[in-house]
């Protein structure tokens, strides 16, 4: 059986391909961060390979061909596994794959998602990896129970220590295999008969025709995060009408953040928190700073350690996302002033929270403008997480700690990426302090 399919997630349909050979033992997702994951040669021979082996197959992209042109979106896990675990869910949804056992194979950042996946999912088969980046994982890592195999080229210098250091934190059965010669897209001849041979072998041994667990059916808190600053606001009527202001974390806080800025009769304003990136790996965090006229930077500490970043690294980093902050301050606000923030009741939100430590330097920045007092609201968080930060705030409101908490877009129906766009639209709607009513 071969088919086109559309599979619905957020306000979009992602294509793909299902093809599933008469006795297949399973399916396996195939899981790209960037350009196409459905054309890819790559991903198409590996894909013949594994159908050949009685193995089932899903070539999709997890992102639009719009979302993909912009990078952040390709290293952004959270949300390519919220996608991935959307193309699952589909799987389960349909009367004629429900009951497949399901695999992943993932490619780049898409091997972190698939993994991310897979430390939710207890009845996930299978992972394969080919010059995946699963440290861009790490702190999933060692809730994956699904036996996991990562495929390295010989030659992708860089890569291969990565997936050394993920290989150690895994806890479930692992392999890790070096391809000879091979580099990163495993272009020399051979080296890619390898990957599927490897693969194939990997999935035969894993994978059933019947998972022993049906997939969870996790509740969707919330449809989209408007809604979800609907639900925070009602949590909060005591500050309608007070001398409060409310500030969004863009990109994805600030239409959580409109909603209780409405409903609260509050000005609207914004805090930019930007990552720390480690050196080489800009993608992997090693902090976070926030605010050009205040800057406050916290630090992964143990990140930062294991990875002997210098002093003069981090001053350096400091610097230039201190430059990329006010860039942003500047374009968000497109020449409106910022909402003065001193004696006042200052509410931070963003649309969930994982590590905590960019809404740590952003409650930190807020603090240095002398607030009455300082309230994180946020729709779900992990519960360590949400009392790891009771310090910073004078209050919390949050509506959910999930225990089996893996990602932020775990928790929606629509978890579109936010634009720059959006965020410029949702400030300009805002009126002036003056002009807004007052109770």
């Amino acid at each position: 059986m071969k088919e086109r399919v559309s599979i619905p997630t957020d306000a979009v349909q992602l294509e793909g391909e299902l093809a599933i050979p008469e006795g297949a033992i399973g399916i396996v997702l195939f899981a790209h961060g960037s350009g196409s994951s459905r054309l890819s040669p790559r991903n198409q021979f590996v894909a013949e390979a594994l159908r050949n082996a009685g193995i089932g197959t899903l070539l999709f992209d997890l992102l639009t061909e719009d979302e993909a042109a912009d990078r952040e979106n390709v290293f952004d896990i959270d949300f390519l596994a919220h996608r991935l675990s959307d193309a699952a869910r589909w799987l389960k949804s349909r009367a004629d794959t429900k009951d497949y056992s399901i695999g992943y194979f993932g490619a780049s950042t898409g091997a972190a998602a698939a993994l991310m996946v897979a430390a939710k999912d207890p009845s996930a088969g299978a992972v394969v990896s080919r010059g995946g980046r699963p440290d861009l994982a790490i702190r999933h890592l060692a809730e994956v129970k699904a036996p996991t195999l990562l495929i390295v080229g010989g030659n992708d210098y860089g890569v291969i220590e990565l997936n050394e250091k993920a290989w150690r934190v895994l806890r479930c059965e692992k392999s890790l295999k070096i391809v000879p010669g091979a580099t990163h897209l495993f272009e020399e001849p051979g080296a890619l008969e390898q990957v599927a041979e490897l693969a194939g072998d990997w999935f035969r041994r894993h994978l059933r025709a019947a998972a022993p667990e049906r997939w969870r059916d996790e509740p969707i808190v919330f449809a989209t995060r408007a809604e979800a600053g609907r639900a925070l606001a009602q949590r909060m009527p005591s500050y309608a009408g007070r001398d409060v202001v409310v500030l969004g974390v863009p990109r994805g806080g600030v239409p959580v953040a409109k909603e209780i800025a409405a409903a609260l009769r509050a000005p609207l304003d914004i805090v930019v928190v930007r990552k720390l990136g480690a050196p080489g790996q800009q993608e992997l965090g090693i902090g976070a700073v926030v605010n050009g006229d205040h800057p406050n930077a916290v630090f992964n500490q143990e990140i930062v350690d294991q990875l002997g970043v210098s002093a003069q690294y981090i001053e350096a980093e400091i610097k230039r996302q201190l430059r990329e902050v006010k860039r942003r301050e500047a374009e968000y606000r497109q020449g409106r002033a910022r909402v003065p923030l001193k004696g006042k009741t200052v509410i931070v939100v963003d649309d969930g929270i994982a590590t905590g430590s960019s809404m740590r330097a952003a409650l930190r920045g807020v603090r240095r403008h002398e607030p009455a007092k300082v309230v994180l609201a946020v729709p779900v968080a992990p519960g360590e997480t949400i009392e790891s930060l009771r310090g910073e705030a004078d209050e919390i409101v949050c509506l959910e700690t999930p225990s089996d908490f893996f990602a932020v877009g775990q928790f929606y129906r629509d978890f579109h990426q936010v634009t720059d766009d959006e965020v410029r639209s949702m400030l300009r709607a805002e009126p002036s302090v003056e002009t807004r009513p007052q109770s």
